[in-house]
């Protein structure tokens, strides 16, 4: 199978094109047919389910915030239902939660493992997103990604690629390590030194320093179906979205 066919678009990516409206229709008339939901655009479902039906896009995955799978995880799994989603992950402690130490992620883990069995309940799936925390080795030379997945059996893990390098570790030993509970990956690229500094250092996919003829399929061994697309900071969304889905339209 193509990637192209595998290939959703992470709406955060698209956040500072306004209104979503215009998102929609950018991504949509460039030829992607799978977009990924964050955050706040769960607070109009019907907006969001109105747009994508119009344009005849999916939504197989959402990001959906600690916080509110904490504050209600069975009303959260309903509104993603909804859209059709059928995969939810959680993308980040919140902001005071971060800098954890082992047993903060074994609690974090045990907590993901509660929730899950919620949304599982509900008959979705449930998974973990990761950024940089998770790979900062701790006293006892653990690492935070084992401890969450340790404590959470059946936790799904949708790995950002980009984000495991920018912790120092090596996403192709990760994604042989966990290959089974890797149904999506994030795609995304980092510039060369010096690049790009005003957008963080981040960069069009394929236009970076990631080798994707090694990472591409490794994910796919490791069960990757879903290749969603992000920049944390385009500074120019459309060029991003355009250059990526010509990059992944030239993988096999």
């Amino acid at each position: 199978m193509a990637a192209i066919d595998d290939l959703s678009f992470q709406l955060y990516s698209a956040r500072n094109l306004q209104p979503l409206d215009s998102q929609i229709e950018l991504l949509a008339g460039l030829g992607y047919r799978r977009v990924e939901p964050f955050g706040g655009l769960f607070n109009d479902v019907p907006k969001l389910r109105d747009l994508l039906q119009r344009h005849d896009l999916t939504a197989p995955s959402a990001h959906v915030g600690l916080d509110r799978l904490r504050a209600d995880p069975v009303a959260a799994t309903r509104l993603c239902r909804e859209l059709g989603i059928s995969l939810i992950l959680a993308p980040a402690p919140p902001q005071n939660e971060r800098d954890k130490d082992a047993a903060g992620w074994r609690a974090l883990g045990q907590e993901l493992a509660r929730i899950g069995k919620v949304v599982t309940g509900e008959g979705l799936r449930f998974g973990w997103h990761n950024h940089h925390w998770e790979f900062q080795k701790q006293s006892d030379g653990s690492f935070g990604m084992d401890l969450i997945l340790g404590e959470a059996p059946e936790l799904l893990w949708q790995m950002d690629i980009a984000w495991v390098v920018r912790g120092a570790a090596d996403p192709l030993v990760w994604l042989a390590k966990y290959a089974g509970r890797i149904p999506s990956v994030h795609i995304k690229d980092l510039a060369p030194a010096g690049q790009c500094t005003d957008e963080d250092g981040w960069a069009d996919v394929g236009h970076g320093t990631l080798d994707w003829t090694k990472l591409l399929p490794a994910a796919r061994k490791a069960g990757a179906t879903l290749l969603v697309a992000e920049h944390d900071k385009p500074n120019d969304v459309a060029r991003f979205a355009r250059r990526t889905i010509a990059t992944v339209k030239n993988w096999n």
